[in-house]
């Protein structure tokens, strides 16, 4: 391959719910051969194994025969993190493109798609496991002003409510003394971005059908199981949305209706927070779903 001609990678990001994957797997079974379409998952849930029906993983019968990858790569009772992704994810897209194919990059991780398409440089502080069992005991509001005390700057760009990058910005200051300022590698790959939104109340119906089928396919038994499996109640919580919610309800903290009226409301909540950390990037081509 001539290394002056990038190679183009397509990216499907964009919102919960609407849609991505079928999309993902219709690009690629049209595009021409002799080359293929082959899938990257960027979701931080997807790439645990037994987190199925509760994170919305693609099955074998969507795939449609489409390979894909990153998907069930991590074992739930630890944390994967985003520079294992990377890590993971240039390994196939180079894998891929020497076989001549093209890489599609799919999901709704924002973090995960920046790491690959902005080529992000992440300090390289070991975990400190013994920092991250103290910090963890916190709520995100402490762990936040804490942050706030001891790096104003960090605490003005990061989400005050993802408690797992908060512990990992402490981490960072504890080790070097400050979160460096994000620096990047030049990626040599163009990369084509097509964002996938939906208004505000086909997003709300489309997340309170989505959930109800994925309850009526086993979701609360899927948790039970991982439960039952050794993943404790705290763990469960830290996985977020779904998985935090159910794990309440079957501690007795919520009855069933309260759990399926919150969940709604913060998976919408949610995929707010996903439009407005994808606006910063001015080269998404945004499609409305509902069309």
């Amino acid at each position: 391959m001539n290394s002056k001609i990038k190679s183009y990678i397509i990216v499907i990001l964009g919102q919960t719910a609407t849609g991505k994957s079928d999309l993902a797997v219709e690009i690629a079974r049209r595009i021409k051969p002799p080359a293929k379409g082959e899938i990257i998952s960027a979701d931080s849930r997807q790439v645990y194994k037994g987190l199925d029906l509760g994170s919305g993983k693609i099955t074998e019968r969507e795939m449609r025969g489409v390979p894909h990858y990153l998907l069930n790569v991590a074992n739930p009772k630890r944390r994967f993190t985003v520079t294992e992704y990377q890590k993971l994810a240039n390994e196939k897209i180079n894998e891929i493109l020497k076989r001549g194919n093209v890489p599609i990059i799919c999901g709704g991780t924002g973090f995960y798609i920046d790491a690959i398409t902005k080529g992000i440089v992440f300090p390289e502080v070991p975990p400190n496991t013994k920092l991250r069992k103290l910090l963890e005991n916190k709520s995100s509001s402490e762990l936040f002003l804490m942050l706030k005390k001891l790096d104003r700057n960090r605490a003005k760009s990061i989400d005050k409510n993802n408690k797992r990058r908060i512990i990992r910005a402490i981490e960072i200051i504890k080790k070097i003394g400050k979160v460096p300022k994000t620096s990047f590698k030049k990626v040599p790959y163009e990369f084509i971005k097509i964002g996938l939104y939906l208004p505000n109340d086909i997003l709300k119906k489309r997340i309170e059908k989505r959930l109800q089928k994925r309850i009526k396919s086993g979701m609360i038994n899927e948790i039970k199981k991982l439960h039952k499996n050794e993943l404790s109640y705290k763990r469960l919580e830290e996985l977020g949305l779904e998985y935090r919610f159910v794990a309440q309800y079957l501690q007795g903290k919520s009855t069933k209706e309260e759990m399926i009226n919150r969940l709604i409301n913060e998976i919408y909540h949610f995929a707010n927070r996903q439009i407005q950390w994808f606006k910063r990037d001015t080269d998404i081509i945004w499609v409305d779903a509902s069309k």
